[in-house]
This record gives structure tokens, C-alpha cells and sequence, in this order.
């Protein structure tokens, strides 16, 4: 959906709510978080509203009195939706929506209708759909309430009631189901032939919280043309692009989904195999917006991301975006307090080749300078040794022949 089409979809007033428990601290930020997925989706902000809950709701999630107060202040301010920065249970849903009389969407379905409007490959767009119909189908009851059943007819009159629109739409629903995991389980096996292609090749993939710039910085480094904007869940689909340092070697570096808080399970289990992109890798990537007030709580969320897919122990490098934007005593103090991260720009380029350089000294192996005598009647290592580094300088004798070259050390072990 263009850009366009999504500022005409409305404006939304947002619902945040610190349950029994929580601090309010977080509500705030979280509901700043909620407006940037209403403005990704194409609706404005209407207004906003923090609740204070003493108990859960089991009907309405929010309390009754509070409910009503939610309607009038939406209707008053003639928002066309209210979105609630929560998970609700379908039951939750339609009787927020009866009380409010505007059309609710909880977070989770805010969610899956960016990533419907973001998804671009076939593979993206089924496990999109696949996401929306797992969504869907507990919601569907009360969609055909205003029906009555169906009643069938025949030579020998009715045979009785027939079967209610939402028992028909089950099994519609049932079936695309069906034909979309079997038509995602054919993609898959085509990624995973890729996949095996490209064994061998050390890898990199970049990870971290949505719209921290992780596909600009990729951009900058192998000028691959990843849609880059200023919204959230920019880029859906893993992007691979081949690193070559010419003798030195090649690497793959990887452009993966962004993560956020509290990411839908259904998108979870429908983009499992984006993530296992990542499990790919033998360097995770994580890149952090070092300007975000929350930065650090949006790390923190990758990490249990990676921790949830078994990824914690995989070698990291963490790299701090957007330094264009924080004053030179703050980053010179963040410099010493994080020496083993990489600091760069995205926007301005600053940093990026301190972090190929990095990239390529953490997958290929830092290049040193040694001094090699091979005999010369091993012509064989000679010539690996021209092709895995570069000879600075070769002094023969009669049996031997010296060599002095600059390679890597993975390099190097393919000679000694």
C-alpha cells in the first residue's frame, strides 16, 4: 500500500494501561512506540489516554467505567479507531468495540496489518496472510450474529437447519490455511537449497529493534538497495549481499525483519524462517540507536528475541547507529564505556569503514605480516601463497624461496 493511500485511512486515539504490578514509568514510551505503528499503518493520532488498572477485565480487559470513558473521549474526538496497546482476546475486542461503538484493533493486529502492507515477496506475503488468518479465525464469532442459521431445501422439503455463516467461514478460513503452509513449506525448501549454496561463506546478519537504521547501514556497506524509510517494519524480507575483499576472501552479510516488543506470535511462527536467517550467521550484528530514549530497552528486547530462538551464545558485535546525532562529549564517553562496540553513521557514512574493517577481521580473520621460506620445488604453495594474501616482498635462493606476505591467519593455515 503506498504511502499516500495510508494517510488516508484516518486517525486512531491510543489506549495504554499499567496493569496491577507494573510502574507507569514505561507507559509513556510504550505509547509514543504504539502511535509510530498507527502512523506506519495510516492512521494519525486522535489523542491518547493512560489507564490505570486495579484488576484484568476478563469482558473488556479495561474496567466497565473506564470503558465508557474511552468512548466518549474518542468520540469526541471523532477518531475512526481505538487502538489498545495490549493483546486482547477476540471476546475483549467485540464488546470494546459494542461499548465504544468505533472499530478496536489491539496491538497484535495493528501489527500483522503493517506487515500486510510492508510484505513484498511471494514467500512474505503467505506467511503474512498465514499470520492474518490465524488471527482471524478465533474472531470470527459474532462477525454473522445479525444472520439466522441457514436452512436447506430439496425435492423433499428442508432437511433441516443448515449450517451458520461463521461454521462455513471456519472451514473457508481452514482451508486457505491449509493451501498457504503447503505453498510456505514449498518457498522454504527453495530457501533452503539457497541456503546450502552458500555454505562455507562466513556470514554476518544484522538484527535489532525495528527502524534503528539497520537497512541504511546495510545499504552503506554493499550498496544493495534495501528500501530504506523512516517507518517501522520498513523491510520484511532478508535481504543477502556477498562482502568481496578480494584476496583476503568473501563474506555474506544478511538484513533481517526487525524486532519490537511484544511481536504477535502468529507473525513470530509465521516468520520463523526470516529468523532462522539469522541462525544462519556465525556473526549476529546488533545494531542500536544510540539518539532513542529507550535504546537500551529496545536491546535488551532483541537479546530476548535471540535468547527465545536459542541464539545467546552466537558471536556478537554490537554497533551503535546514528552518532550524527549525539553531542561529542556523550559519544566520546559512550566510546570508553563500550570500546569493544563499533560507533557509525548511517546517514553521513562515518563509522561505516571502521565496521567493514571489523566485519572483515571478525569472518575472515585478522591480516598480519609474516615471512614464509618454501622450497622452491613446492611450486604448489608458491602459488596458494599469491592467491590467499598479498607478497610484499620475495627474495630466492638456490633451494628455498622467502616471502614476505600479508594475509589472515585462516589464510595462512591453509600454507603452514
Amino acid at each position: 500500500m503506498a504511502e499516500e493511500e495510508l494517510k488516508l485511512r484516518g486517525s486512531a486515539f491510543l489506549v495504554g494501561a499499567t496493569k496491577p504490578g507494573e510502574s507507569g514509568n514505561d507507559t509513556g514510551e510504550h505509547l509514543d512506540e504504539l502511535s509510530a505503528l498507527a502512523d506506519t499503518a495510516g492512521f494519525g493520532e486522535a489523542g491518547r489516554v493512560t489507564l490505570s488498572l486495579r484488576k484484568i477485565t476478563s469482558a473488556t480487559f479495561i474496567g466497565p467505567g473506564q470503558a465508557e470513558e474511552v468512548g466518549v473521549m474518542a468520540a469526541g474526538l471523532e477518531a475512526d479507531i481505538v487502538a489498545i496497546d495490549e493483546d486482547l482476546t477476540p471476546a475483549q475486542a467485540r464488546n470494546l468495540e459494542t461499548i465504544f461503538d468505533i472499530p478496536v484493533v489491539d496491538r497484535a493486529g495493528l501489527i500483522i496489518d503493517i506487515f500486510a502492507s510492508r510484505a513484498q515477496s511471494r514467500e512474505a506475503r503467505t506467511q503474512v496472510e498465514i499470520a492474518q488468518l490465524d488471527y482471524l479465525l478465533p474472531r470470527l464469532a459474532g462477525r454473522w450474529s445479525h444472520l439466522s442459521r441457514q436452512v436447506g431445501g430439496g425435492p423433499g422439503g428442508t432437511k433441516g437447519e443448515g449450517e451458520k455463516q461463521i461454521e462455513l467461514d471456519r472451514r473457508m478460513v481452514r482451508r486457505r490455511l491449509d493451501r498457504l503452509r503447503a505453498e510456505l513449506r514449498r518457498l522454504l525448501k527453495g530457501r533452503e537449497v539457497r541456503r546450502q549454496s552458500r555454505e562455507g561463506m562466513p556470514q554476518a546478519a544484522f538484527v535489532g529493534y525495528t527502524n534503528v537504521g539497520k537497512s541504511s547501514l546495510f545499504n552503506r556497506l554493499v550498496e544493495a538497495g534495501v528500501m530504506v524509510e523512516d517507518r517501522l517494519f520498513a523491510t520484511l524480507d532478508p535481504t543477502v549481499r556477498r562482502v568481496d575483499l578480494g584476496q583476503r576472501g568473501a563474506y555474506l552479510i544478511k538484513d533481517t525483519v526487525g524486532f519490537i516488543r511484544k511481536l504477535p506470535h502468529h507473525l513470530v511462527a509465521s516468520f520463523r524462517s526470516t529468523f532462522e536467517e539469522a541462525g544462519e550467521a556465525d556473526l549476529l550484528v546488533i545494531v542500536v540507536d544510540l539518539s532513542h530514549p529507550t535504546g537500551d530497552a529496545q536491546r535488551e528486547t532483541v537479546e530476548a528475541v535471540l535468547e527465545d530462538s536459542g541464539l545467546a551464545d552466537r558471536e556478537q558485535l554490537v554497533v551503535y547507529n546514528k552518532i550524527d546525532s549525539v553531542p561529542p562529549e556523550s559519544l566520546a564517553q559512550l566510546r570508553l564505556a563500550h570500546r569493544d562496540a563499533v560507533f557509525v553513521s548511517a546517514l553521513s557514512g562515518e563509522g561505516v569503514e571502521d565496521l567493514a574493517e571489523t566485519l572483515g577481521d571478525r569472518l575472515l580473520g585478522r591480516e598480519i605480516v609474516t615471512t614464509l621460506e618454501i622450497p622452491c620445488a613446492r611450486g604448489d604453495l608458491i602459488a596458494l601463497a599469491h592467491r590467499v594474501g598479498n607478497v610484499e616482498e620475495c627474495e630466492t635462493s638456490e633451494t628455498t624461496m622467502r616471502l614476505t606476505l600479508r594475509a589472515t591467519n585462516k589464510a595462512l593455515s591453509e600454507i603452514r
